[in-house]
């Protein structure tokens, strides 16, 4: 009788559970069976496994032999069990030797030609096996996510057969190419949008410390166009951040392109797009697009037009950066730590306010439309920014997005140093700590949130968003101008009918 073990991981969320793929050969009728909460790809590897075991030239045991994939209560699913229970049968048999099995994770679906197929999900199995000291056995394939990872011991492998030579000591096993970064990439320019001073200041903003954005304004003013230029001005990502994004990608089985996987991505879901599409889910829990949004920017345009059901399951990621999907057999975490940018019209038809006075919207309509968004959901939106109709021939193109990346750098450099993140990433306690007003400037906040009712949530944001406006003019402390200009973004929370709230400061002063 032959007992083997090897090592493998499942998939659950961007997690890699360590699996134990134990086989066992003893006396009886040749039979298989195969246990520790398999789904039907994993049922369905018996026949794989046998085939190309078979096609390899090796011998398949005539004995009764049991899989156990461990832990016993772990769902186990997909084709990437096929390689290591393919290896502990060759090594019970005795046609494997065992001696470099204890070193080695595997994963990978076999053909039946015995050729190893990518599996998805690879990475987090990747940064698992750094972390525990192994050496992991890849597809082929999989090369190019494995390259992402600095620090680690991989090895690729084409069939059946060379991963069986190379650990009986007869041939090596190919290493993953290493990435380089990305660099020169063409992004959309902020220099292609002309005018608009005012949303561009806002862009800039949001950008120096991660707040979360809505234009306001009709149709054709330029809120998608500026909504695409944030992520060409926003900082790269560190190692950690684009190994966390990637990782959320390898897992929802979508294509990574090694040349630009230190850019941030942006996600732009359609305004038809299910709650299960936005925040991920179904019978086994992949990521959505808020998930796929992580580290980077997520655009809703036309925002009123997502369902409110849709809408109202971002409050919650908003905050917490993260997402948990809890089904009956498991429970599933994916990270979702993105900037949001949205944009709406100010009525149905768009032209509520417009020169062209085309507006033939009732105030009933007007306010049903308005009511979709609720305030909760406006709370977590820090910047809020009418996006008006100007006359494009009297407006000379803006600052190209280097430049004003160049000072976000900054205003972010400083924020790491004296808090270790972005201003809109601050608790309590560093708003407490960082975001001090002087008297003045206290009873002005004070007496604007008491007129426009808004909550201790919008409270904070607005300190946080002073905060950026200051460290964008690298002064130290919060002043009057900076605190203005904050008030001036909260635009969506005005009453219908009321001035902008442009000069602010002189209303509520006094």
């Amino acid at each position: 009788m032959g007992l083997a073990r090897v090592h493998s991981r499942a998939a659950v969320g961007v997690e890699a559970p360590q699996v134990g793929v134990e086989v066992h050969l003893g006396g009886g009728l040749p039979q298989f069976n195969l246990v520790g909460l398999p789904e039907a790809a994993v049922k369905e590897s018996r026949d794989r496994v046998r085939a190309a075991v078979v096609n390899s030239g090796f011998e398949w045991p005539q004995r009764r032999t049991t899989v156990s994939l461990a832990p016993a209560d772990l769902p186990k699913d997909g084709g990437r069990f096929d390689l290591p229970i393919a290896l502990g049968i060759l090594a019970a048999s005795g046609q494997l030797s065992a001696r470099q099995l204890d070193a080695h994770e595997f994963l990978g679906e076999l053909s039946l030609a015995g050729e190893l197929r990518k599996v998805a999900g690879c990475l987090p199995a990747v940064l698992r096996a750094r972390q525990a000291g192994r050496c992991l056995v890849l597809p082929d394939d999989n090369g190019p996510e494995a390259g992402l990872v600095r620090g680690t011991d991989c090895r690729l492998g084409k069939t059946l057969a060379d991963v069986c030579a190379a650990l009986n000591g007869r041939m090596e096993l190919a290493r993953p190419e290493p990435v380089a970064p990305s660099g020169g990439e063409s992004m959309p320019d902020l220099s292609e949008v002309r005018g608009q001073l005012r949303a561009r200041r806002a862009l800039e903003v949001a950008a120096a410390g991660g707040h979360n954005l809505l234009f306001l304004g009709p149709p054709g003013t330029g809120k998608t166009m500026l909504a695409s230029r944030l992520p060409g001005i926003l900082p790269e990502m560190s190692d950690e951040e684009a190994l966390e994004a990637a990782a959320v990608m390898s897992v929802a089985g979508k294509p990574l392109d090694p040349a630009r996987w230190r850019l941030r991505p942006f996600r732009a879901p359609h305004h038809t797009a299910s709650a299960v599409a936005l925040v991920g889910g179904g019978s086994k829990p992949r990521p959505g697009e808020i998930s796929l949004a992580h580290r980077g920017v997520l655009f809703l345009d036309e925002l009123p037009e997502f369902s409110r059901k849709v809408l109202e399951v971002l409050r919650e990621p908003l905050e917490s950066g993260r997402i948990v999907i809890s089904r009956a057999a498991l429970q599933a975490e994916f990270p979702a730590s993105f900037q949001l940018v949205a944009a709406m019209n100010p009525c149905p038809c768009g032209y509520q306010g417009d020169p062209s006075d085309r507006c033939r919207c009732t105030p009933d309509q007007i306010h049903r439309y308005r009511t979709r968004l609720s305030g909760p959901l406006l709370d977590r939106i820090d910047l809020q920014v009418e996006v008006p109709r100007q006359q494009i021939r009297d407006h000379e193109s803006g600052e190209a997005s280097a430049d004003v990346r160049q000072r976000v750098l900054a205003a972010r450099a400083i924020q790491d140093e004296r808090s270790g993140c972005a201003n809109a990433r601050l608790d309590n306690h560093g708003i407490a700590r960082h975001c001090r007003l002087d008297d003045r400037d206290e009873k002005l906040l004070e007496k604007a949130c008491e007129r426009l009712k808004l909550s201790a949530r919008a409270h904070h944001r607005i300190l946080k968003v002073a905060r950026t406006i200051a460290d964008l003019e690298g002064a130290g402390n919060i002043g009057s101008a900076h605190l203005t200009e904050a008030l001036g973004y909260r635009q969506a929370d005005r009453i219908p009918g009321q001035t902008p709230t442009a000069g602010i400061r002189q209303k509520w002063a006094s």
